[in-house]
């Protein structure tokens, strides 16, 4: 098992004029385990083959990431940012399965 560190999206529906919502990303840094490692491809109507991996990452969960697990839209892993699949809570930790590539707004690096 080795370790890693990096940042999760957080979403927050915020009204950015009267009667207008978006999701706006919040940034947060964690630290913790990859469990699993796997990935295959996934085909698709389209040109090429959409990467997808079924890692697991176990977070050390703060009380922010606690009350707003189901607000979690990306893990930053080797550089990209991944959906994020499932969410599992086992206090102290969440454990997070990543899916396919993450192409939302949001975050700093966007």
């Amino acid at each position: 098992m080795s370790k890693w560190a990096g940042n999760i999206g957080f979403a927050t529906c915020t009204e950015v004029k009267p009667g207008i919502w978006k999701d706006v990303i919040t940034d947060r840094a964690y630290k913790g385990d990859e469990h699993r490692i796997s990935r295959r491809l996934q085909s698709a109507d389209r040109l090429g083959e959409n990467p997808v991996i079924s890692n697991e990452i176990s977070i050390i969960a703060d009380a922010f990431a606690f009350e707003n697990f189901q607000n979690i839209r990306y893990i930053v892993w080797h550089g990209a940012k991944w959906k994020i699949k499932t969410i599992t809570v086992e206090s102290p930790r969440l454990v997070l399965e990543i899916g396919e590539v993450y192409n939302g707004t949001g975050g700093p690096e966007s």
